[in-house]
């Protein structure tokens, strides 16, 4: 695979959040690297999974 960017000027005005899910990022500009890593150390039986995070604008 190869992957080709040209990178540009960007202007970002306004951006409205409605609903993030639990494994989610966002992001605007530029990054050299992103990393992700997870792990669970709660029995399976008490989590509650569901599409969305609450969350709360400011």
């Amino acid at each position: 695979m190869e992957l080709n960017v040209i990178n540009r000027d960007i202007n970002v005005e306004h951006i409205r959040v409605i609903g993030i899910s639990s494994s989610s990022l966002f992001l605007i500009g530029d990054a050299d690297t992103i990393q992700q890593a997870s792990t669970f150390d709660t029995p399976t039986e008490s989590l509650i999974i569901g599409p969305f995070t609450p969350f709360v604008p400011r």
